[in-house]
C-alpha cells in the first residue's frame, strides 16, 4: 500500500451542491432558495424577529447622566477605628497599610456608623457631622485635609 492509493470510505465524502445550473441538476432557477421573499433576495437582518418588537426596543432607555467631575472617596466608618491604640495619627495611608482601604482613590471620608471609644488623631478629606462629633467626643481630633 502506498500514499496514493489511500481513499476516504465510501459513504463519508458527498459532492458538493452545484446550484444554479440548469433545471437537469435539481437545483436550477431558485437555486434551492424557493420563491421570493428576504431569504430568496439576500441576507435577512440577523435582530430581525419576525415582527415581533425588537428587543432594543423593548428594554427601557438609560435615564439621566453621569457626572464628568465625580469623585470616588474611600469610606471608613468610626467603628473600624477603634483596632488602633490611643493617639494614632490615622492617616489614608495607614489605613490602606492594615487593608481597611483599597487605596484613597481621590479621598478619604469618615462616616460615623458604630462607637468611638479610642482617643485619635484622624486626617480626612470628608468626615459627616456625627462622625466628627463622635470623634471629638471621644476625645479625639478631626482633621480635614
Amino acid at each position: 500500500m502506498q500514499i496514493c492509493d489511500i481513499k476516504p470510505v465510501e459513504g463519508s465524502t458527498h459532492r458538493n451542491k452545484k446550484v444554479g445550473r440548469g433545471p437537469g441538476s435539481g437545483h436550477g432557477k431558485t437555486s434551492g432558495r424557493g420563491h421570493k421573499g428576504n431569504k430568496a433576495r439576500g441576507q435577512v437582518n440577523p435582530n430581525f424577529e419576525g415582527g415581533q418588537t425588537p428587543l432594543h426596543r423593548r428594554l427601557p432607555q438609560l435615564r439621566g447622566f453621569k457626572s464628568v467631575n465625580r469623585k470616588s472617596y474611600a469610606v471608613v466608618n468610626v467603628s473600624d477605628l477603634n483596632t488602633f491604640e490611643n493617639g494614632t495619627e490615622i492617616t489614608a495611608e495607614l489605613l490602606a497599610e492594615c487593608g481597611l482601604i483599597r487605596g484613597a482613590e481621590e479621598g478619604l471620608k469618615i462616616l460615623a456608623d458604630g462607637d468611638m471609644t479610642k482617643k485619635l488623631i484622624v486626617k480626612a478629606h470628608k468626615f459627616s457631622a456625627k462622625a466628627a462629633e463622635k470623634i471629638a467626643a471621644a476625645g479625639g481630633e478631626a482633621i480635614t485635609l
